[in-house]
């Protein structure tokens, strides 16, 4: 086949443009990038061998080789792994099909210099560091199994890049770099043994270069260890070799937040070394997210992104487990029913809980940056993990109106610190905290010093069907139903404007249809009115989210509700009372609701009438006509 040119598509071309001019600083994590990726490929043909030997073309010694050539000025990275063909290296080195690229490219593009590196990782894209070095980059590659030919891939990363069929007598795959004149100190074999010393000590597969020994004799050496970092003991292992392992599982170039190391014997028996990361990936609700932790057995990679170890809203941690149970030959539709899976899973389990548990508790302010990051996924396994409901909702946080970001409050706090007497556990959903702590719901409760919680996750809603109570309180919302927290004599006070506003609130009913009936408030201290929907309706906010996805629902008509107390109130009331059938009266009536539309946050249907209406209202005081 002869050669064809291919332009990349452009979201790759934005890519290299980034990383080739604003990652020059980072540019050594190049080597790091190949060799996982070089060992990804060994571990994927390793796992295909299990139930197809002959991928293996008689050659099982894995190894991936440095070739530095001073003389050239290239660096060749070769291994014998799973290999490609034309396709595959269309696919892989040509494109990024990922949902989120445009927004991932975009935060990289501010992030620039400082932050590029962690996206990097993340996004799946090392290969394309190699163009911090190199000038063009050639990839040579055979896929196993496919004897008749390989492919050659090239590029000079301008937004080109050149294909073509060629003879290839091994499967495995060989990338070349054709080194820049500021980048040939990546030639020197002291710098190489020190970069692979340092990114890839742990790579169970033997990295290999050619060295000179006595007498000028060149021998093959192994640079790396190869000791499966979550085997040795841990009083063997530093701090900086369980960061530098993170790096290469998590794809990520910051430290971990926390790492998890253990092993479990009995009915289970394997080893786990999980991460839980300081922030949260790009992809983090991607619906193509990938789950974090491989699955090894008896060391051999059975497979990444195994979403039997754990559930999705534990997606963010990151690791190995290495099982001595399992058979070497399990598969992901053998995993559906093993019973060992299930037992290794609900321990995985158990120990990420009891472990975030345990940061609460002693290490509160790692706890708080952890929860801000990944806490609306923690969320999720409220919903979906009943077993484990309870934990979760102790790892929950919220801001209250007795707290600020700084001290949010677990449910349990928020218990343990109730008035006497108080039956329920009162919040009130909105889109953020600064606009709750405003929100007329909260005069009552503030001015009796109830604490109010405030959920304000877009999660929040979904979940609190799931969450009707929480050790034996029962949760209400103030902003939905009616609610008693008034005083007997304040009852009885109630009572009594209620007979006294009887007829008004029926003559208001009667001209809002938009309503389901104008009520007294018990909730209002200073504002002059509020609209509240039923107990178990949807909020305002949630209708929105509806209505936006364009699904159909009942319509819900709200209540509004007055404040006797207020000025404006007393003067309809007297209004009302000189004159029953007094034009205004149902003026003044789609005021009060306008204006509690807007304090809920929506939108007015009919903005032009309101300001007709309020303009009317202010003319005539102007005037003293009211």
């Amino acid at each position: 086949m002869s050669k064809q040119t291919v332009e990349f598509k452009t979201e790759v071309k934005q890519l290299l443009d980034l990383v080739i001019h604003s990652l020059y600083s980072h540019r050594e994590i190049f080597l790091r990038e190949l060799i996982s990726n070089a060992s990804d490929a060994i571990d994927r043909v390793r796992f295909e061998s299990l139930t197809r030997p002959e991928v293996l073309e008689g050659d099982g010694e894995w190894k991936i080789k440095i070739i530095p050539d001073e003389k050239a000025k290239t660096l060749t990275l070769r291994d014998n792994g799973i290999g490609m063909d034309k396709d595959t290296v269309v696919e892989n080195l040509g494109t990024i099909a990922r949902s989120g690229t445009k927004a991932f490219l975009e935060q990289l593009r501010q992030q620039g210099a400082k932050g590029g590196p962690e996206f990097i990782g993340q996004f799946g894209v090392g290969f394309y560091s190699a163009f911090m070095v190199a000038d063009k980059v050639v990839v040579e590659s055979r896929m196993a199994g496919d004897k008749s030919k390989g492919v050659r891939w090239e590029s000079t990363g301008d937004g080109l890049f050149a294909v073509e069929e060629i003879s290839r007598d091994k499967r495995g795959t060989d990338v070349i770099l054709h080194m820049k004149e500021d980048a040939v100190e990546y030639l020197n074999e002291f710098t190489l043994r020190n970069l692979v010393k340092k990114f890839s000590d742990y790579i169970e597969h033997p990295i290999v270069m050619d060295v000179e020994k006595d007498k000028k004799k060149i021998e093959e050496e192994t640079l790396n260890s190869q000791k499966a970092l979550w085997l040795r003991p841990k009083n063997e292992i530093t701090e900086a070799d369980y960061n530098e392992f993170y790096r290469h599982v998590g794809r990520d170039f910051q430290d971990p937040l926390k790492t998890v190391h253990f092993t479990a014997e009995g009915k289970s028996e394997f080893t786990a070394l999980l991460y839980l990361p300081a922030k949260a990936p790009f992809t983090l609700f991607d619906v193509d997210h990938k789950l974090g932790v491989s699955l090894y057995v008896k060391r051999v990679f059975i497979m990444d992104d195994c979403k039997k170890l754990l559930p999705e809203y534990l997606r963010f941690v990151k690791g190995v487990v290495d099982s001595s149970d399992l058979p070497l030959n399990v598969s992901r539709e053998i995993l559906q029913e093993n019973r060992e899976m299930e037992r290794i899973r609900k321990s995985l389990v158990n120990k990420v809980l009891s472990t975030l548990s345990e940061m609460r508790e002693k290490e509160f302010d790692k706890y708080r940056g952890f929860y801000a990051e990944f806490g609306r996924v923690l969320k999720e396994g409220v919903h979906f993990d009943h077993e484990n409901r309870d934990k979760l909702l102790d790892l929950l946080l919220f801001e209250s109106t007795q707290t600020d970001a700084d001290t949010p409050v677990t449910l349990q706090q928020y218990v343990d610190r109730m008035r006497e007497g108080q039956a329920e556990i009162y919040y009130q959903t909105g889109e953020s905290v600064s606009e709750l702590r405003l929100s007329p719901y909260l005069e009552k409760f503030k001015s009796k010093g109830y604490e109010v919680l405030f959920f304000t996750d877009p999660v929040d809603e979904w979940i609190l069907p799931d969450l009707p109570e929480f050790k034996g309180k029962k949760l209400k919302a103030v902003h939905k139903g009616d609610v008693d927290i008034d005083e007997k004599f304040e009852k009885k006070e109630k009572e009594e404007k209620a007979k006294e506003f009887k007829d008004l609130l029926g003559a208001l009913s009667a001209v809002l249809p938009e309503v389901k009936e104008v009520r007294l408030s018990s909730r209002l201290t200073e504002s002059a009115c509020c609209l509240v929907a039923d107990e178990h309706a949807l909020s305002a906010q949630m209708a929105q989210v509806f209505k936006a996805m364009n699904q159909s629902m009942p319509e819900q008509k709200p209540v509004l509700e007055l404040n006797p107390a207020h000025a404006l109130v007393k003067n309809l009331q007297t209004l009302f009372n000189k004159d029953k059938n007094h034009p205004k009266i149902a003026e003044y009536a789609a005021l009060l609701y306008d204006q509690a539309l807007l304090m809920e946050g929506q939108k007015l249907k009919d903005p032009a009438g309101f300001a007709r209406r309020l303009n009317a209202l202010l003319v005539g005081e102007s005037q003293g006509l009211v």
